[in-house]
């Protein structure tokens, strides 16, 4: 769609209707110390195609993760994608299609939201999946207030190694609130430490992430035993939704609620965007859970149709009844996590998650040979932590110009943890990258 400025005339029209004078009128109320004063610093003005060119003259600039050896990971991962998603997605009436609020026009955007609710519930081995949030931060926070609506308790215990953006969205989502948030500190091996949370009669939840952060697989065994026969529930997190391909689902450990990232399925990068937010629980507390719920149902003439089951937000419900104000579910994207998941297969996703975890204990194994320390000795999916000698910051710097990401800096995080780098490898990483990887360091 092109730009179309508005024209003189057309301000001159909404300034009189609004009782100004001149534009910079309407924006009095925000403090003048926010606004910007002067000529912004622009080149002349480009025709369309000088434009283009401009564009893709910046898009070469920037760093593209298929042509250079980026070890980085940290919630967003590289992926192959399969021809089929790009194909199925990209048709008008998926990539065109707005809410399914009418069945009757909207068999086909309905039925692509069953069938993702079907396979992620399978996958987290729950009894039902919501219609998608927005990503895995939003996914986290809808599930601790879920947890605060069923039990009826304002405080809940979050893992130190839940992702630390989701954990900043959960921090906006309380701030108003008087919940409070109790940090679980985390173990020498890398696990969350489970010890300190004592009595649980005042915690509507446990949250944790598997793998976390450090790309440690925790006791998700053990957690589940210590909130079993108790109201607290107990939520599990994740960000590498491919871990479940060969790690055991949530569900067997008795998960109450499960939550995460959905992007590895399908989902593009995209230097930081769009995500999914997969969210899943068991049957009882399907009434709580946020966002939409499309069911199956027959018409009058006994055929299979599709209808939003339940839509708990405001504009179906009383205000009042009402368990979140997520107005929408991530359909394109969920779209494209069910084609992936159906393209590869349960068969391909376990051989996936295989390869990803035996191309990261390779890595781990030649920087260990190289004289770099594993820090915790957790188990480990695709990620784990490293530690680097002194000076390596300046290396890393380096390594960057020759177009390899030597993992995530942690201090920023974790200030504790100077000179230690967060490393993922997925099944993009060949054995040629991951030993100039090593070769570089030494």
């Amino acid at each position: 769609m092109r730009y179309l400025p508005y024209t003189d005339e057309d301000v001159k029209t909404m300034l009189e209707r609004l009782g100004h004078q001149k534009l910079d009128d309407l924006f009095q109320i925000i403090p003048e110390a926010c606004r910007f004063s002067g000529e912004l610093n622009l080149s002349e003005p480009l025709t369309e195609w000088e434009l283009n060119d401009h564009i893709d003259a910046l898009g070469k600039t920037m760093c593209d993760s298929s042509s250079h050896s980026v070890f980085l990971g940290a919630g967003s991962y590289h992926h192959y994608i399969p021809a089929t998603v790009k194909a199925l997605i990209s048709r008008s009436e998926f990539a065109t299609a707005y809410t399914p609020y009418q069945p009757e026009i909207s068999q086909g955007t309905l039925q692509g939201i069953f069938e993702y609710q079907t396979l992620v519930a399978r996958l987290l081995g729950m009894d039902v999946s919501n219609a998608s949030l927005y990503d895995g931060g939003s996914a986290l926070a809808e599930s601790l207030m879920m947890a605060i609506r069923i039990t009826k308790r304002k405080k809940v215990a979050v893992s130190s190694l839940i992702n630390p953006l989701y954990r900043k969205v959960v921090d906006t989502y309380f701030a108003p609130t008087d919940w409070e948030i109790i940090e679980l500190p985390y173990q020498t091996d890398g696990r969350t430490d489970l010890t300190s949370l004592g009595d649980l009669d005042e915690f509507a939840a446990v949250a944790l992430q598997s793998p976390n952060y450090f790309g440690i697989i925790e006791d998700l065994k053990s957690a589940g035993l210590k909130t079993a026969d108790q109201k607290t529930l107990f939520i599990c997190g994740f960000s590498e939704a491919l871990s479940y391909g060969l790690l055991k689902n949530p569900g067997s450990f008795g998960a109450d609620i499960v939550c995460g990232e959905g992007q590895s399925f399908g989902i593009p990068q995209s230097f930081g965007g769009p995500g999914l937010g997969m969210m899943a629980c068991k049957q009882k507390y399907v009434r709580s859970i946020p966002g939409r719920l499309v069911g199956q149902t027959t018409d009058l003439d006994g055929k299979r149709g599709f209808v939003l089951t339940l839509a708990a937000r405001e504009q179906h419900i009383r205000r009042e009844k009402a368990t979140s104000n997520i107005c929408s579910n991530q359909a394109l994207c969920a779209l494209a996590a069910s084609v992936y998941m159906a393209s590869v297969g349960g068969s391909g996703i376990k051989e996936l998650a295989r390869l990803n975890y035996d191309k990261c204990e390779y890595l781990k194994g030649e920087l260990v040979k190289a004289g770099c320390q594993i820090t915790f000795n957790g188990p480990t999916f695709n990620e784990f932590v490293v530690e680097f000698p002194t000076g390596f910051e300046t290396e890393y710097q380096q390594l960057l110009k020759k177009g390899i990401v030597a993992g995530l800096p942690l201090v920023g995080y974790f200030p504790d943890l100077n000179r230690h780098y967060l490393l993922c490898v997925t099944e993009t990483a060949s054995k040629e990258d991951m030993d100039n990887l090593v070769k570089e360091i030494i």
